[in-house]
């Protein structure tokens, strides 16, 4: 490879380096950092919670059942029926929504996506950011930084607000430059992100609910991997000390 090549290649590399985190959200907005930890087990029942209140009617979560959640989340079976169940349906059952596809494009324009894997596919930074980036554009309807001319409503604007977008000129072009509330919610920001965060911490534990187990178990690997290394060593230490 000749040097104007490489160089080539190195400047390309470099400014996907630097541009492309700006950009990852997809509406060219850069993502907010969700810190979501999935050990924290009240903050995924809390995000239990908002996501059966005010997702799963239109979002299913086809992979996760009733009773593994009550498993992983150190919640009685009875406690999760009376709380987090609201149709029709038994413990061992996956959590679906009773909305048909057929009927949902018919009411919505499009089907509600799955929620099951949505963290692993987008990213918990994305969803953080998506969920506090929505605002009232001048049509009066819902639009998101994160996914221009969404389709979603903002099921959480009595929480949060309406935001409105302030525009500035770039290059000659009109562009959303920021976000600025027009009327408070029932939260204030910082309780809202905290909600966001809540929710998101729930999704990213959806994505993989053995994440946790595997994560403490890497934990006992490493310990033993630790420890047999030392008695490796002592044991060749002692096998070598009359060689030298």
């Amino acid at each position: 490879m000749n040097n104007k090549l490489f160089s080539v290649i190195f400047s390309l590399a470099v400014a996907i380096a630097l541009v492309g985190p700006l950009f990852a959200a997809g509406g060219g907005t850069a993502l907010q950092h969700a810190n979501v930890n999935v050990r924290d087990t009240a903050a995924v029942q809390r995000g239990a919670k908002l996501f059966v209140n005010y997702c799963l009617s239109c979002h299913s979560a086809s992979y996760m059942r009733y009773n593994r959640l009550a498993e992983d989340l150190g919640l009685d079976e009875e406690l999760v029926m009376d709380n987090l169940v609201f149709a029709d349906v038994k413990i061992g059952e996956t959590m679906d929504i009773a909305m048909r596809p057929a009927d949902a494009e018919a009411w919505l324009g499009k089907v509600p996506p799955d929620l099951s894997l949505i963290s692993r596919s987008r990213g918990a930074d994305w969803l953080y950011t998506y969920m506090l980036t929505f605002y009232q554009d001048e049509s009066g309807g819902w639009n998101n930084l994160a996914l221009p001319n969404v389709s979603m409503p903002h099921v959480f604007w009595q929480l949060q607000g309406i935001q409105k977008p302030v525009y500035a000129t770039h290059d000659g072009i009109e562009v959303v430059d920021h976000l600025t509330l027009g009327k408070p919610g029932l939260q204030s920001p910082e309780e809202y992100e905290g909600t966001v965060r809540d929710l998101v911490t729930f999704l990213d534990y959806l994505g993989e609910p053995a994440k946790v187990k595997r994560k403490n178990v890497g934990v006992w690997v490493l310990l033993f991997l630790a420890l047999f290394a030392l008695i490796a060593y002592a044991l060749k230490a002692e096998y070598w000390r009359d060689v030298h």
